[in-house]
This record gives C-alpha cells, structure tokens and sequence, in this order.
C-alpha cells in the first residue's frame, strides 16, 4: 500500500471539468504538432464537443484519419525517442481522451459525424468517474487507439473484408462479444497529459475486462518521450520499474461501477494482465475490424464512419463537406455549473 500511495500522491491539480490539448496557449509537443483541436460549446456540458484538425488546419476524425501506426523513424520531419531499433512496430498513436487524476468521462464521440470527443451522458446526466479511496479520477491518461474497433467479427468464408449476414462473433481469448468501441489506453507515464492530445506510445500489455458480458481490452502503454520510457518494454517492466500500479488498476476496474450501484467488474483470465506479444495480437485483429467497417463489408451499426482521409473509402467526404458538418454544431454558451461535486468512497473489503 505505502508503494501505491507514493505513486497516487504526484501533486494532482484541483478539480477540474477539463484539462484540454489545444494548440492555443500550449507549448510544442513533438506529436501535438501534427494534430490540433477547437472547441465548440462549453465544457462540463452536453453540447461540448472537441474536434480535431491535421497540420493543414483541415478539420478530420480522430478514430478514422490520425493512422494506427506511427512512422518508424519520424512523422512528418518530428523526431521520436526510440528506446530501441527493434520496437519500430510497437509505436502507436494515441488519442488522449481524459488526463490523470480527472474525473469526467470523455470519450470520442463515436455516433456523431467527424467523431468528436465529447462527455459521456447517461440518464440525461454527464457522466463522472467516482473517487475511490485511495484513487482520485483516473490513475493513468486514458485514451484510445485509432483505426481499432473491438467489434469482433467473422465471415462464413474464413477470409478477411467480406460480406455476412451476422458480423459478430465471440472472442475466442474471452468467450465474450466486443463492446462495439474504440480499444482503450492506460498511459503509465510520469506526465500528465491533455484531453486530445496524440502521443506516440508502445503497448507494454493488456487487460481483458468483461464489462456486462462484453469484452472490454485494456491496453497498457507508455509515452515514448516519457523520460523513462527506455525501462519499459514489456508489461513485466511495470511491476519492476511501478511496483504497484498494475495492481492499483486491477482494483480500480473492479471497483469504480461499485458507486452506481453496480457490482464489481468481472475479468478474463482471472485478472493476468497479458504481455506485449499477446496485445499487439489484439490490436491487429481490432484494426482488422475497423478496416472492415470503414471499406462497408460489415455492419457497425451506429457507429458513424465519415472521414476525410481514407481514399477508397465509401464514407469518405471533403474537405468542404466536413467543414460544414463542424460548422453545423451548436457552440451556445452554456451558463449551468455541471460539475460534479468531488467526494470519497470509501468500500469495505
């Protein structure tokens, strides 16, 4: 516990509804370079919405245009720390959707054209993460990988990209469906970052949460410009290098539905966090489902699949279209304190 209560006491800041990624009053970031963020509406309100622009100011979907891999030596002419030759292929782009120690639940807005990030309503309300002592909001930068869908899928044929009847399978590691969503990111770097926010990260593990009988991944990252990112390779380096913290996110995944009156969250292979070799196995076959998607050989349901960017894809706008569709979102003011009030749960053993 004394380890873990090191690790949870980093100076996180006063509560707040937000701590944004915007290029506006923010120094240079080597990956924010290439992706920049405006604002519409108020934050702490349902009429938020955060959408992104490339380095041409053309606005584009965070899920479908900022590409899953990054370049194995640079970006667009921007240097990344490498720790080593060989862990080329294990550089990811993620989108940052809620700093550390935060509590409000941003997430792409993965119904709405663009897919903006946006707070999660439910019941008419925003939706917060409750604090549960000793943990205050979110212990790691919480985000999402691009191009990747956890919508398992399957084909009659056994060959990839073609059309079915019912494009939902269980998952064969799991015995459990997809949510239908985005894989998730837990960033275990020293800094705190921004919402919407791209950082390149390698993958070091996974967790496979079963959220209501639905496989829910959990990748476990690191910033590659994070300056220890050099220790971290594989997921076993996180409990040599942050005793602890895998721990502390098992139990906060238990735990943080508890409030609401759920019960504890149940996992796959009883709680093993699973290395590198096993996560990148996932993210190739969640990035298989989101090409499927995107190319209209499988349905997704409300998942809305405009973009910019991807050439042969059916869904691909222009540029005026998605200026248009960014210019249609109400920006209104909105006056109300939504914030919620921070309190602690305290849960008995």
């Amino acid at each position: 516990m004394s380890a873990l209560l090191r690790l949870l006491r980093t100076g996180a800041p006063a509560a707040a509804c937000l701590r944004l990624g915007t290029s506006a009053g923010t120094g240079p970031r080597r990956a924010m370079a290439l992706y920049h963020t405006e604002e519409r509406g108020q934050p702490c309100s349902q009429n938020y919405r955060l959408f992104f622009k490339d380095v041409t100011g053309h606005y584009i979907s965070p899920f479908h245009d900022i590409p899953l891999k990054v370049n194995s030596k640079e970006e667009n002419g921007i240097p990344t720390k490498k720790a080593r030759n060989d862990e080329y292929e294990n550089l990811f782009n993620m989108i940052v959707e809620i700093p550390r120690w935060t509590n409000a639940k941003m997430e792409i807005a993965t119904e709405e054209p663009l897919n903006p990030i946006k707070q999660y309503v439910k019941d008419g309300k925003l939706r917060y993460v409750a604090n549960i002592f000793p943990y205050k909001g979110y212990i790691w930068n919480y985000g999402t990988l691009p191009q990747a869908l956890t919508f398992t899928v399957s084909s009659p044929w056994n060959t990839p990209f073609q059309t079915w009847e019912d494009p939902r399978e269980k998952d064969k590691s799991t015995n459990c469906f997809g949510d239908n969503d985005p894989i998730d990111v837990c960033e275990i770097g020293s800094k705190i970052l921004s919402c919407g926010e791209v950082v390149h990260v390698k993958i070091l593990g996974i967790l496979a949460l079963i959220d209501e009988g639905e496989t829910d991944w959990k990748l476990i990252a690191i910033n590659v410009n994070d300056p220890e990112a050099s220790k971290f390779h594989d997921i076993d380096d996180v409990e040599k290098f942050k005793p602890g913290y895998l721990e502390a996110t098992l139990n906060w995944f238990r735990l943080y539905k508890v409030p609401d009156g759920k019960p504890e969250n149940q996992f796959a292979f009883n709680g093993e966090f699973k290395n590198k070799a096993f996560a990148l196995e996932v993210i190739k076959s969640t990035h298989q489902c989101w090409k499927a998607l995107l190319m209209k050989k499988c349905n997704g349901g409300a998942i809305n699949c405009t973009n910019v960017q991807i050439s042969d894809s059916p869904f691909r706008c222009t540029q005026e279209e998605a200026r248009s569709l960014v210019e249609s979102v109400l920006s209104s003011p909105n006056k109300e304190n939504n914030e919620e009030e921070q309190v602690w749960h305290f849960l008995s053993k």
